[in-house]
């Protein structure tokens, strides 16, 4: 292949982003599925010319394309070793109609975007996968994604009425319904017609046999739809060819009217069969949809998030199913069904109550990748469906054949339907688990096949499905599906490899890419078996970091700013991965590429909670940045900030003269340019006596040890002093430790991880007789005690740090734990609350609203996710752009618009200060709210 002169005509025609490069083709070597393939290049087009533009010279150097949304694909069809076409870009709504219910949209649209503009008509798209904040319609046209509410408005074939199209070979069309005088349509556009009508008639009872018997019947191509009693809908029979054909430019779709009123009816029953034998008396009742969620999800779940779990009916499996219509017809259907099933049941009215549980459910393909034990767990029998009626006969089958296979799985999914999402433990690794893994495929084949199911209910048939569609299929068919892509892809150039001359299921899995070496790490990395390589597996590309909603918490701020894959968790973690499999990003931990999609990396750990298989990309960037600067020189502010807690104590001996060289205009300024800290930047100051000077012992009361970590401690003693009064009102001693503590976070976010570990083993000498009392720690730095719970104990793996995690608390926390019967004094005021990142990830912020509302104070939690500054991150140089774009997103403009009155509550000091240097607002802590109406 001459991808010299390819990559010359791309760059010529191409006003998109071009990529050959080593780092961009690592990003798309990978969707969400099981496999694996390395592009020959990456087009990111801008519009629908470079669409053409890079078809036309994919064309003449004979490369094949591989068309992409959000790259969420569960079947490895978004993957190839073609030309990448990224359409994410496209994402424009043309219009929506709201008389004619329908919209006009590019194939880039993220599915939440277009909700959100429908529902100002009262109007919204029904198909809603789980991936509804990131993925694309082009993406869901290419799979026939369906979701939860396709038992009401059914799969996005039948949501389609339009679709703008081009062929490799150029050719454009615009397709629908067809009528006589497409035919007639000079050159390709009327062979196309022509024989597609060919293809339909002279096959007429095969297509009526075997196509279109159940709604989620998505595998293979839906050629029902060129019947005549289907309008002979060439749109309709393009959704769901998983861009093996054509390329989607542009889609007309329907868009369905908002139910009124939505209650949600959860039913509990002993395990997911019984559940499934109940589904089938629950459908008369028109619900918009019957999910199921299995309580081994919702334990992961519990064991991974700081969050509390709403509260569900009794049971070992529930459905969640919604009603939908006016307030009193939603609550008579929901207790109907109730009262039919007889079983344990709850109805929830408010739409807070409901969200939640939805999340719930929908995070159950991530949740669900690892087993209580740690073990790993894939994708591969995603989607398989059968009749409603035969689902649970089919489930107790399966059930079956993972015992004789000695395999475990967790099942959840659209039950309505009749369709199962599992994640099962094969192990896809070594070469005896990749034999059992296809082995259990072609039995489960002739399972579903046995119960007229579909191998396919949803994300199409990809790599993962296509070999096995001759088990459901009739060689007449399979025919038929060669003959379906000719016509539009004579050449074979769409796609190539999935449905028609499909790869092996056992081809191209992307766990043969790592090669089995031995991988030194100053990390631990508990629940990976102590693998890098097995923590760097956990990321299975389902792209909630990508989210577009406006809802993602905290993950991921770089990607809200720049919109880049290689901002995003996902993409991060693909080019870690890439890193370990060394064939395309080569130099391991001396890579340019994965420094450079680190460096915006806000080490803010939003994805430890919020990515819903807990990547901790904070965690591998400090690993990383460990390695890749060793017996290096270091970037300037890994010296200025990395050292923070010494700097501090050096100049918290002259206070006055450090305060004085800071805010000096020359010194400051030489000071920001010798430390790498930005220009833009203003650097706190000092305070004049630090907390540990300040504190005196009174000697009553439980004893508690108060953690002076280095921001309360130099910057900020007042908040210390604030809380030893709250704590002594609740009844403890605030003690102080015997000698300088740290957590060592600010080495640890820098990557100096072996001063991070003497710096920490020092700090758990100092705290050895507390730690051996068993008495409780306070800190009052969310980042700080974060540090503690995760970073000490994983990097030091000394026991002491263990039961110094299982000791320490949040203010808020401790209270809750220690003192539930203390209630503080009345302070009547409105707030809005900054969570800090790391509190929202591994601490949890319940405890804090709980007090705060036995405080009388009506605070409000901001949607703000990271507040950008970030320890480090938003002081360096060439960061304090996107520092400012994040605070920019919501937490300053509703800082700005807060009545004067209002409380700014943020108990970080990055949040403070990015409020501080940013508004004219001054941010308080919990602790100074409390103590504000405390005697004294």
């Amino acid at each position: 292949m001459d991808t010299v002169g390819l990559e010359r005509r791309l760059t010529e025609t191409v006003s998109g982003q071009v990529g050959f490069d080593a780092g961009t083709r690592a990003l798309y070597t990978m969707d969400a599925s099981n496999y694996r393939q390395v592009p020959v290049a990456v087009v990111v087009a801008a519009d629908a010319d470079d669409v053409v533009a890079a078809v036309a010279a994919a064309r003449e150097f004979g490369v094949s394309i591989v068309p992409r949304g959000g790259g969420t694909s569960l079947a490895g069809n978004a993957t190839g070793g073609g030309l990448v076409l990224d359409l994410s870009r496209l994402d424009t709504i043309h219009s929506i109609d709201p008389v004619a219910r329908t919209a006009r949209v590019g194939p880039g649209v993220v599915l939440d975007d277009l909700r959100a503009a429908a529902a100002g008509h009262g109007l919204t798209f029904g198909p809603d996968p789980s991936t509804h904040s990131r993925c694309t319609l082009g993406g869901m046209i290419g799979n026939n994604s369906c979701g939860a509410h396709s038992v009401a408005w059914g799969t996005t074939l039948e949501n389609v009425e339009e679709l703008d199209v081009l062929l490799y070979d150029g050719t454009r069309l615009t397709v629908g319904r067809s009528a006589p005088a497409d035919l007639a349509a000079p050159g390709r556009a009327g062979e196309i017609h022509a024989a597609l009508r060919d293809l339909a008639d002279n096959n007429l009872a095969l297509l009526r046999k075997e196509f279109g018997r159940l709604g989620r019947q998505v595998s293979g191509y839906p050629l029902h739809q060129l019947l005549p009693e289907h309008g002979r809908d060439v749109a309709k029979a393009l959704v769901g060819t998983e861009g093996t054909c054509v390329i989607v430019l542009g889609a007309t779709v329907r868009l369905v009217p908002v139910p009124r009123t939505r209650v949600l009816l959860v039913l509990g029953f002993a395990d997911d069969v019984t559940a499934a034998d109940a589904v089938p008396a629950i459908l008369p009742h028109h619900p918009l949809t019957v999910e199921s969620m299995d309580e081994r999800i919702l334990e992961l779940r519990d064991a991974r998030s700081a969050d509390t779990r709403p509260d569900l009916p009794g049971g070992g499996s529930w459905l969640f199913v919604e009603v939908g219509g006016d307030a009193a017809s939603v609550t008579a259907a929901a207790t109907a069904i109730a009262d039919r099933l007889s079983v344990p049941h709850a109805l929830y009215t408010e739409p807070a109550e409901q969200r939640a549980l939805w999340r719930l459910r929908e995070e159950g393909s991530g949740i669900s990748t690892r087993m209580a034990d740690g073990s790993e767990a894939w994708p591969g029998w995603e989607d398989t469906a059968v009749p409603v009626e035969r689902l649970g006969a089919y489930l107790r089958e399966f059930r079956a054949l993972l015992d004789r296979h000695g395999l475990r799985g967790l099942a959840y999914g659209h039950f309505g339907e009749g369709c199962i999402h599992i994640r099962i433990d094969w192990d896809l690794t070594h070469r005896e688990g990749v034999a059992a893994y296809r082995r259990f495929i072609e039995e489960g084949a002739d399972l579903v096949a046995r119960h007229g199911g579909t191998l396919s209910g949803e994300h199409g048939d990809g790599q993962v499905r296509a070999e096995m569609l001759p088990r459901m299929y009739s060689p007449a068919a399979m025919a038929l599906f060669s003959r379906f892509k000719a016509i539009f892809d004579p050449e074979g150039r769409m796609n190539p490899g999935m449905i028609v001359s499909p790869f092996r299921i056992d081809e191209n899995l992307r766990f043969a890419a790592v090669r089995p070496l031995p991988i030194a790490t100053e990390f631990g990395y508990p629940h990976d078996g102590g693998d890098f390589a097995q923590a760097m597996r956990r990321c299975i590309g389902v792209a909630k970091c990508r989210n577009h909603s406006g809802d993602a918490a905290v993950m991921c701020p770089s990607f809200r700013v720049t919109g880049e894959e290689k901002h995003s968790t996902r993409g991060r973690a693909r080019l870690l991965y890439e890193m370990l499999a060394g064939d395309v990003i080569t130099d391991g931990w001396r890579s340019a590429e994965v420094r450079d999609a680190l460096d915006l990396c806000l080490s803010c750990k939003g994805c430890a909670s919020d990515c819903p298989v807990n990547v901790d990309m904070a965690t591998y960037k400090a690993e990383f940045l460990h390695h890749h600067y060793a017996r290096r020189l270091r970037p300037a502010a890994h010296y200025s900030m990395g050292w923070l807690p010494l700097w501090l104590r050096l100049a918290s001996r002259l206070p006055r003269l450090a305060n004085a060289m800071m805010t000096a205009r020359p010194t400051a300024t030489a000071l920001k340019r010798l430390g790498g800290i930005a220009p833009e930047r203003s650097l706190p100051k000092v305070a004049r006596r630090p907390f540990t000077r300040l504190h005196q012992e009174r000697g009553s009361g439980r004893r508690v040890v108060l953690l002076p970590d280095t921001f309360t401690n130099f910057f900020a003693p007042q908040i210390g002093v604030a809380a030893v009064r709250v704590l002594r009102a609740a009844g403890f001693d605030p003690i102080l430790p015997s000698g300088a503590v740290c957590c060592g976070l600010t080495w640890v976010s820098t990557g100096q991880l072996t001063v991070a570990r003497r710096v920490m083993r020092r700090s758990l000498r100092v705290l050895a007789p507390e730690i051996d009392a068993g008495t409780p720690v306070v800190g009052l730095e969310p980042s700080c005690l974060s540090a503690l719970r995760g970073d000490v104990p994983d990097l030091t793996a000394d026991p002491r740090a263990a039961k110094l995690a299982a000791q320490s608390h949040t203010l808020a926390g401790f209270l809750a734990t220690h003192a539930p019967e203390w209630t503080p004094p009345s302070t009547p005021r409105t707030a809005i609350t900054q969570v800090h990142c790391h509190q929202h990830a591994t601490l949890g912020f319940d405890a804090d609203a709980a007090l705060l509302a036995s405080a009388g104070v009506d605070a409000r939690r901001l949607p703000a996710g990271c507040c950008g500054l970030a320890g480090n991150f938003g002081f360096e140089r060439d960061h304090y752009e996107v520092s400012q774009a994040l605070a920019e997103q919501t937490l300053l403009p509703a800082v700005r618009e807060a009545a004067p009155d209002t409380l700014v509550l943020a108990d970080g000091f990055s949040c403070r200060t990015q409020v501080e240097q940013g508004s004219d607002r001054h941010a308080v802590h919990l602790a100074e709210v409390l103590a504000t109406t405390l005697p004294g």
